[in-house]
């Protein structure tokens, strides 16, 4: 998996259209603010993972929205650690070249 294909899978995930190409991305949406909307999102979905857990042990929820909430919490984790993973790998490929 790539960053390009994990941003496709988040944006489908989301509802919103992906650009054909990285270019056409609109100026004002930088890469700290991508990180910053995953990251939040990430953590929006286990919190409502945690509720929904929650529910389910005061007898309130059902296995159904529980497990769809794990689910859920468990994609975005993924999709947070893939780009983790490449952006460290990109760093170590700029440590790597000569000056």
């Amino acid at each position: 998996m790539n960053p390009l294909m994990a941003a496709k899978a988040y944006q489908a995930i989301q509802g919103g259209a992906m650009p054909a190409s990285p270019t056409a991305a609109p100026a004002q949406s930088g890469f700290a603010d991508l990180l910053s909307n995953v990251m939040g999102d990430m953590t929006q979905t286990s919190r409502a993972a945690e509720t929904q857990m929650t529910a389910m042990v005061q007898g309130q929820g059902s296995l159904i929205d529980v497990v769809t909430a794990v689910s859920s919490a468990e994609a975005s984790l993924e999709t947070v650690m893939a780009v983790r993973d490449q952006v460290i790998s990109a760093y170590q490929e700029i440590m790597r070249m000569p000056i």
